[in-house]
């Protein structure tokens, strides 16, 4: 299974997210995958745990399009606000938006913030759901920069970058240190030494 010519397997990566898709095509193809994307809708449980969401969306993936099926999470935990909106970012960026999260931070001097992810894969031939996860410390910006990326990309500016926010980047800087790009690369990794022998129509 990997990219040095060895079995490979075929997955499906759900997301309705375009730009979230962008960036795993850009790891996975570097790995020479065969995948497709599936813009389906997974029920999410309220949890506050971003690899139990995941991991519930994953096993409903399954159950409706019977492939091996990956399902990430993500969230913005911001220090000052006690992490929130962590694992509700999605719900409250459609809700809020970046103007409301700056709203919450107006005055606020401690602006340290993270991004989680949480990618939870699972093939019908192991019969387990396998995790990986990843995260990127950084802080909240003054106000939004750049139109790339998306969600609160335009807000959160990595520590280990040079002062640009992630809206700022393009898919490739970006995954050079996000959090997606940690726990895609773990998976990446992960998959490409497993050496499970893969029977149609999975092959």
């Amino acid at each position: 299974m990997s990219r040095k010519g060895g079995r490979s397997i075929r997955f499906v990566v759900v997301t309705t997210n375009k730009g979230k898709a962008e960036e795993f095509r850009e790891i996975f193809t570097r790995y020479g995958f065969k995948f497709r994307v599936e813009p389906m809708e997974t029920p999410e449980i309220q949890s506050m745990d971003l690899r139990e969401i995941a991991r519930n969306s994953v096993l409903y993936a399954y159950s409706v399009l019977r492939e091996p099926v990956l399902v990430e999470d993500a969230g913005l935990f911001i220090d000052s606000l006690k992490g929130f909106p962590g694992p509700f970012s999605s719900y409250v960026f459609k809700t809020l938006g970046i103007r409301g999260i700056l709203k919450l931070m107006e005055g606020v001097k401690e602006r340290r913030a993270r991004f989680k992810s949480a990618l939870a894969f699972y093939c019908p031939i192991t019969d387990s759901v396998h995790m990986f996860t990843g995260e990127v410390e950084g802080w909240i910006a003054e106000k939004p920069r750049g139109e790339k990326g998306f969600g609160f990309d335009p807000i959160f500016v990595p520590a280990e970058g040079d002062g640009r926010t992630f809206g700022e980047m393009d898919v490739e800087e970006k995954n050079e240190f996000s959090h997606r790009a940690r726990s895609a690369e773990k998976f990446a990794k992960w998959l490409s030494e497993r050496l499970v022998e893969i029977p149609p129509p999975y092959e």
